[in-house]
This record gives structure tokens, sequence and C-alpha cells, in this order.
């Protein structure tokens, strides 16, 4: 999707879809007899961006930095403690009920986990079809079945398949499913939450050309959330890094992965293979000493400042801003006071693995995915 020259270019012209402004989620920490609140998990704590039409915008971050939380808050499963999501120029959280529910024809999501994410007591027809039944306009009247057949064959299954349980089906056929439930109703933006994590390389290649290719036809935006910077950066055109409730950078997926001007980014980089056996050991490693603070606590100042190397006093008191880095330093975002390029190695694509498929009603599908 990001090589293709025209996705490029419509990017470059494309508008705001969905703006987050200062999103925070706090847990309350319960204690005493009384279960009073004694404190508080910071998950979200004051991340805002923009994601443009037809985008795809990948957050990646070690587990427990809030990237899941983030995606729950996009989809409006869970309510702030403060900030809002602008969704085509309306608030999102200022709507209730019917409004509500009409909002979220357009944005929808894919869960990680293919096998709890699906009912093993429905058949993938009604599991496929379960937001027909909700939004009742979504189909004409007579024309479920039909709709539901056309959805497995958009996703490499077979229509045939449609009276058949979960169990029946492979992990990466049953996210194919979990995607086909996700544009059922021809949502705008599709949040993916670690939609592959579950899968094997050559399925994930699978399942991540198909939503590429689902994207440029259905014109879907992207929120992919992963761990995987390899999977996150072929399909990525921008690229969040998250670190313990915060956005640490943010950048075009070339600026990120090729000159990344945060420490943390840096080393999340530096520990992804190389693929070339002739680099490997030519490499600098960063070695982050100390455990990830807990979000319960965090450190005053930058939060990665127990762990970076490059900390100094006014690390610990002054939280750095995210955001372009004086005297030329970078062309993208940034959250450090000593934001510096470092050049680091290729990483490993995902698109290189080659995967076994065969054609199964004219879309390329793995045999046994």
């Amino acid at each position: 999707m990001r090589d293709n020259p025209e996705h490029a270019g419509r990017l470059a012209q494309a508008e705001p879809i969905l703006v987050a402004e200062n999103l925070v989620k706090h847990y309350p920490i319960k204690g005493g007899v009384l279960r009073r609140t004694v404190g508080q998990v910071k998950a979200v704590d004051g991340v805002s961006f923009t994601l443009h039409r037809g985008e795809t915008l990948g957050i990646v971050g070690e587990s427990g930095c809030g990237k899941s939380t983030l995606g729950r808050l996009l989809m409006r499963l869970e309510d702030p403690t403060s900030g809002t999501v602008m969704f085509n120029g309306v608030d999102m959280f200022s709507k209730q009920g019917s409004e509500m529910r009409r909002l979220r024809r357009d944005i929808q999501i894919v869960f990680q986990d293919p096998y709890t994410s699906l009912n093993p007591r429905k058949t993938v027809g009604d599991i496929i079809g379960e937001p027909f039944k909700i939004h009742k306009d979504a189909v004409p009247k007579g024309g479920y079945d039909k709709a539901v057949r056309n959805l497995l064959d958009v996703v490499g299954l077979n229509p045939e398949h449609i009276n058949r349980y979960p169990h029946q089906f492979s992990g990466g056929q049953r996210q194919r499913i979990g995607i086909a439930r996700g544009i059922a109703l021809n949502p705008k933006v599709l949040i993916c939450d670690e939609p592959v994590s579950a899968l094997d390389v050559s399925v994930q290649a699978q399942v991540i050309n198909l939503m590429g290719r689902l994207q440029d036809d259905l014109g879907l935006s992207y929120v992919f959330i992963a761990h995987d910077l390899s999977v996150v950066r072929h399909i990525s055109d921008r690229v969040a890094v998250m670190y313990l409730g915060k956005m640490a950078e943010l950048g075009t997926e070339d600026q990120i992965y090729e000159s990344p001007t945060h420490p943390y980014t840096q080393a999340l980089l530096s520990a992804v293979p190389v693929p070339d056996p002739t680099l490997r050991g030519k490499r600098e490693q960063i070695v982050l000493t100390g455990d990830v603070p807990s979000p319960a606590n965090p450190p005053s100042g930058c939060r990665f400042h127990t762990r970076c190397w490059k900390a100094q006093d006014k690390c610990k008191t002054e939280e750095p801003l995210l955001a372009m880095r004086p005297d030329g330093v970078s062309e993208h975002e940034s959250a450090c006071h000593f934001a510096e390029p470092r050049t680091i190695v290729k990483t490993v694509d995902v698109s290189t693995v080659d995967a076994p498929t065969s054609t199964i009603s004219g879309q390329d599908v793995a045999p046994d995915d």
C-alpha cells in the first residue's frame, strides 16, 4: 500500500477523517475496606493524532503501553477520562443511543484473537451477518444471505461454507471471518487491534495483503495496532510509537524506520532482526536497563528518562512535548529534549515472506491458512 505511488498521491491531498485530541484514560485503583480510590492507572495520558482518508496509521509499543486501550477509546468501547475524538467533524463522545449506533456503522474493529472473538455457537453466516441484524437497513429485504456470501468471497473464503462453525476453520481463515464482519457495514475506518499477532508468518503476509487490497477497493482508513515492527512497516503510511501511555514519536514509515530520533524508538528498532546475513553482528544493539515503570506511578518529566542513556537533569523535571525538533534536527515529531536522528539497518519486511497460494473464488489464499 505505502509503496503504491497513486496511493501516496491520494494521501497527500486527503482530508482528516479521525482526529484525537489529548485523549486520557485513567483507571481507578481501589483499596482498603471501603474500596476507596487510592490511585490511578494512567493507561492513556494525553494522546493526539490525525488519521487521513485512505491512510494507515500504525501504532507500536511494548505490552502495557496503552495502544489497545487507545483503540477501544477510538471505537468508544470505553469512555475517556478526558479528551475528544472527532469523526468527520462530529464529536463521538457527545453522541448517545441511536445517534451513536449510526456513527458506529462507519467505525468498526478487528480483534486480536481469531479464536475468542468469534462465538463458537454461531455459524459463520450468523457471525458475519450480525451487523445486518443490528442495522436492518444495511441490506435490502431478502438480501441477507446474498450479502453474507459476497463478504465471504471478498475475503477469500468459500461462500458455500456459510453454515460452518468457527472450529472448522484455521486461525488465518477465522481472522478473515473477523475482517468480513468488520467490513460488513462498509465502514470508513477500521481499528485493527493486533489482527495478525496470533498467526504464523506466512499467514500474516496473506492477511496483510488482503487488508491492503480491501483498503484500495473500499477506501478504508486503518488504525493498525501491533507490537511487530516488521508488520507495521509493511502496512503503514505513518507510524506512532507509544511508551507508557504517551506518544514518543510520530512520522512517516521512512522517517521512523530509517532515521528515528527518539531513544526509545531507536532501541526498539535495534532489536529487530536484520535480513542481510552479511550485516548481522555489525549493528550496535541498544540494550535498555531497568524495567518499564508502572503506569500507576509514572516517572516525572520524560517518562523514558529512567531507562534512557541520554537522560539529563532536564529530563527528570520537564516533560517533552511531541513536536518538531528545533534547528532542523528532524522532519517529524518526537517527544525528546535531545532528539537526534540515528540510522537503523533495514529490518525484516513481512512482504518478503513467500506464502503458498491457491485460488478460491478468484482470490489468492493459502490452501491451509
